[in-house]
């Protein structure tokens, strides 16, 4: 039988993680039409049906709402760079992750404005280690997707560089500026992976 104090305890945690879950899905719908940048605590309470004062029960500011929205994001990221590789097959993987994660990136808000709400000690607060982690699986599927499996500090580098090409090539065609430069999406992903794919 279980104690009645721990099934009181556990329903507020299920209460607890579904408010959470409620007040992020109510942030990605206002990042959705507004902008990420002008996401407000104010702004998601009234989407979620709560006082504002009420958001910090689950959030200590708007970084760390922003950080947690930016972690699921990035969840879903390397979810679809998977599945997109696991899809194409073999040749191109890297590119075939680096053109998923474009068609990822070119819609999420969460993750354009995520670099400013990090702050300057990295990994000082929950929602950046939690940040941190998602940001580490993303880079995963990149490095195996270039058949590198990131076992070095060598590999590891490569992966970083690989993300921040594909970060770069994302804000360069969400801008416009890619297409004004006469690249397509699909050249540069090809030489990405030329370059990085062993």
């Amino acid at each position: 039988m279980t104690d009645p104090t721990e099934q009181r305890r556990q329903r507020r945690a299920q209460a607890h993680a579904a408010a959470r879950t409620g007040i992020l899905d109510a942030a990605r719908r206002v990042a959705g039409s507004g902008g990420a940048g002008e996401l407000s605590l104010r702004s998601v309470a009234a989407e979620a049906g709560f006082a504002p004062a009420a958001l910090y029960g689950y959030f200590t500011n708007k970084n760390e709402l922003l950080l947690s929205l930016a972690a699921d994001e990035l969840t879903l990221l390397a979810r679809a760079m998977r599945e997109a590789v696991a899809h194409a097959g073999a040749k191109g993987s890297l590119a075939v992750a680096g053109s998923a994660a474009l068609h990822f990136l070119r819609e999420s808000e969460s993750l354009a404005a995520a670099p400013g709400a990090l702050s300057a000690t990295p990994g000082s607060s929950d929602a950046e280690r939690l940040f941190n982690g998602r940001l580490i699986a993303v880079l995963k599927v990149l490095s195996d997707a270039a058949g590198n499996p990131a076992n070095s500090r060598d590999r590891q580098c490569d992966a970083v560089v690989a993300a921040a090409a594909v970060a770069g090539l994302a804000l360069l065609a969400r801008s416009g500026r890619l297409a004004a430069l006469g690249f397509t999406e699909g050249e540069i992903l090809k030489r990405l992976d030329e370059r990085f794919t062993s």
